[in-house]
């Protein structure tokens, strides 16, 4: 079963994205210092590199259920950030979302996430994960808001964007689903 291209939750417009998106994904986050800080793809400086980011994306369309999505105003239109799944398997995936900053504190990430968890249960995914940085208490408490449970153990996740550009621990955080009946 493939994901659809696009859908709509009360807020949001979540859909696949294309090769012309490149300029405005560029000037609207990939771009932004502060925005990719804790994110685990380093911080675009060219749109050349936003410009693969999207090859890469159509890639994980044609080899997997699904893949990345933008985010985008329901009622405006205007790209607000991106999420999506990456798949490990079959049945195993990761989340994450990234917001332009004008599109902090207005639970848009929230509402992604919960879009991502919906659409995973309906691809059976059995575990759907995520990584976050012990110091991102705001996606920490969002992952957890939408029914994601920490892992003890933490593991090594890099963070290019960080000054030194390093690998460091991280949390893990995982969304399992009910095994469906045979």
């Amino acid at each position: 079963m493939k994901a659809p291209d696009h859908f709509t939750t009360i807020r949001l417009r979540l859909r696949r994205p294309a090769l012309a998106d490149a300029e405005l994904v560029f000037r609207r986050y990939a771009s932004d210092p502060e925005v990719t800080k804790f994110l685990g793809w380093p911080r675009h400086t060219s749109v050349e590199q936003t410009h693969a980011f999207l090859q890469f994306s159509d890639a994980e369309w044609e080899k997997w259920p699904a893949g990345p999505y933008l985010i985008e105003s329901a009622g405006e239109g205007g790209l607000l950030g991106s999420t999506g799944l990456a798949f490990e398997g079959t049945d195993r995936a990761m989340t994450g979302y990234v917001l332009a900053k004008d599109a902090w504190g207005f639970g848009y990430a929230t509402e992604a996430l919960d879009a991502m968890m919906h659409l995973a249960e309906i691809l059976k995914v059995r575990e759907l994960s995520a990584l976050c940085h012990p110091t991102h208490r705001a996606s920490q408490r969002v992952l957890e808001k939408c029914g994601f449970v920490r892992q003890l153990e933490l593991v090594h996740s890099a963070f290019p964007n960080f000054a030194d550009g390093s690998v460091a621990e991280a949390f893990r955080f995982v969304r399992p689903f009910p095994i469906p009946a045979a």
